[in-house]
């Protein structure tokens, strides 16, 4: 992303205007046509500019202006997919976030370069965005039940991490339903930095560098940093010495996600794209232990001890590095998956108050963790594990997120080559190589020309079935292709709802928490399907 870029030719004299200017677009972005298409349909730019003196109601239409363009320029591709020709957004609340960030950065630049005259309406902006950051998310810490609980483990891990130079604004707290999570002990800003690490506390391949594990198996079978972490992983839990000993006796003795599933929970998900997704990383590390063991414990006894390298404990160390890892920049400037202790007891929302970091500030030697919105003091401190789908989070993290995750799609089998064909208007509409549907309760757009469908998808069927519009189409030609349309969606959706009955709930009580979790999963996929066949259904009655 470009620098911040605000500037103002004689700031504060009264009829003066001063320039804001966001980032411009990138070339080198893979969306850069798309994204450019928008800003010229909405009639945007990425100048701004502000009169001074400006009344509050201009100055807030403004702002509603720069935030539109802000949106856009942080949309990626699944948002572009989705958004509709008049969506002006929000798009999600990750896109609100970097957009309103954006903007706060911007606006702290001005205020500290401006006087009194001008410095009332940066004020006025500045104070809009922060209210506007609080919005986001704000349902969030209201549905999770905070108990009241005492962990050993977990306050020895917080002392520890403080010994070791960890800062912290944040207290570790108990939820109903979701186990861990941290609180924040009092009131932070946007900007502000809730949680620091440092750099020598992070279980990185530089740390694995310096093991007798690496020097013991770095030449063997071509095998890679990542498994020799994990085999690490595996022999430090058990370490009584270790440095991190505090840190293994803080973590879970299961992770329970999706890997540990039994057969019950399996069962209930046939059917599905997650049972093919967890059966299919189910054997990938079956073969990765047998390719491992017993070969190491033979060639390197005195590391590798039998009563260790158990298939049990290596599963608690791949689920360990695939729920708890992060992606950082190390002071090195290499990009490394790392274990961050600590840090790993932040749970996920879809409207985090921690969106961006992961790199180690070359300055202190730590991996700091800003907020992008504000989180007040008792309020639960949500991170972002990245932009996942339910599927992948209940496959390696255990849990599906509270309220609506705009990841949670279904990909559709389709034929294409109607899209490839068309290549005269690179757009979002024909540039697109797969299709997707997701919950229409998500579309702010219920009716024709959509039916809370994404258009991308729609272009499609009516180019594949022959119902393309032009000017010359009558309103009943319309509406016939809109029916053969229509028609054509319900007969692949009806059959994927009838594969998933509704669940009995007198089940669900007694049942474990993996057949739990994977009931939870088929919910949420039969709940996207059910607002397909109704919008469709619905659509059809008025065509």
């Amino acid at each position: 992303m470009a620098a911040v870029e605000a500037d103002a030719g004689k700031l504060g004299a009264r009829g003066e205007t001063v320039a804001v200017h966001l980032p411009p677009l990138s070339e080198e972005d893979p969306l850069h046509q798309d994204k450019k298409r928008l800003l010229e349909s909405r009639n945007l730019s990425c100048s701004f500019h502000i009169m001074i003196p400006c009344s509050a109601a201009d100055t807030l239409k403004l702002l509603d202006q720069m935030i539109q363009a802000a949106r856009i320029v942080h949309m990626d591709e699944l948002e572009l997919y989705f958004a509709g020709d008049d969506d002006i957004g929000p798009f999600s609340a990750r896109n609100e976030l970097e957009a309103l960030n954006l903007l706060f950065k911007i606006m702290n630049k001005l205020l500290l370069t401006s006087n009194a005259a001008s410095k009332e309406v940066f004020q006025m902006l500045q104070d809009e965005i922060v209210a506007r950051l609080r919005s986001v998310g704000k349902k969030d810490n209201s549905q999770m039940v905070s108990q009241t609980q005492y962990h050993d483990a977990e306050d020895s891990l917080l002392k520890w991490g403080e010994h070791h130079g960890v800062k912290s604004k944040l207290r570790i707290a108990f939820y109903q339903g979701a186990g861990r999570g941290m609180v924040a002990s009092e009131s932070i800003g946007v900007g502000d930095t809730a949680l620091e690490i440092p750099e020598s506390l992070i279980i990185s391949e530089e740390l694995l560098c310096q093991s007798e594990v690496f020097l013991a198996i770095k030449d063997f079978n071509n095998i890679t940093s990542e498994t020799m972490l994990l085999l690490w992983s595996m022999r430090e839990r058990h370490n009584l010495s270790s440095k991190f000993k505090t840190y293994f006796e803080a973590l879970p003795e299961n992770f329970n996600t999706g890997l540990s599933f039994g057969i019950d929970a399996l069962a209930a998900l046939e059917g599905t794209l997650l049972f093919d997704e967890i059966m299919q990383a189910k054997q990938h590390l079956r073969q990765q232990y047998e390719d491992l063991f017993p070969l190491l414990c033979t060639n390197f006894p005195e590391i590798f001890r039998k009563d260790v390298c158990t298939w049990d404990n290596f599963l608690w160390a791949c689920e360990l590095w695939y729920s708890n890892s992060m992606m950082v920049v190390l002071s090195s400037g290499k990009l490394s998956t790392c274990l961050v202790p600590v840090a790993g007891l932040l749970n996920h929302s879809v409207s985090p108050h921690i969106l961006n970091y992961g790199r180690v500030d070359e300055a202190t030697k730590s991996l700091k963790f800003p907020l992008s919105r504000p989180c007040d003091a008792g309020e639960q401190c949500f991170l972002s594990y990245g932009k996942h789908p339910g599927s992948h989070l209940v496959t390696f993290y255990g849990f599906l997120p509270r309220g609506d995750n705009p990841y949670d799609f279904i990909p559709l089998d389709l034929d294409t080559s109607a899209d490839e064909e068309d290549g005269a208007a690179q757009s979002v509409s024909t540039s697109q190589t797969t299709h997707m549907v997701r919950g229409t309760w998500l579309s702010r757009s219920g009716g024709f020309p959509t039916y809370g469908l994404p258009q991308p998808l729609l272009s499609h069927l009516r180019a594949a079935l022959g119902c393309d519009l032009d000017e010359s189409t009558t309103e009943a030609d319309i509406k016939e292709n809109d029916r053969v349309v229509l028609e054509t969606l319900l007969s692949i959706f009806n059959p994927m709802l009838e594969d998933l009955p509704e669940t009995d709930e007198s089940d669900r009580e007694s049942a474990s928490w993996d057949v739990k979790l994977a009931l939870g999963y088929k919910d949420l996929q039969r709940r996207i399907i059910s607002s397909i066949v109704t919008s469709c259904t619905s659509a059809l009655e008025n065509v």
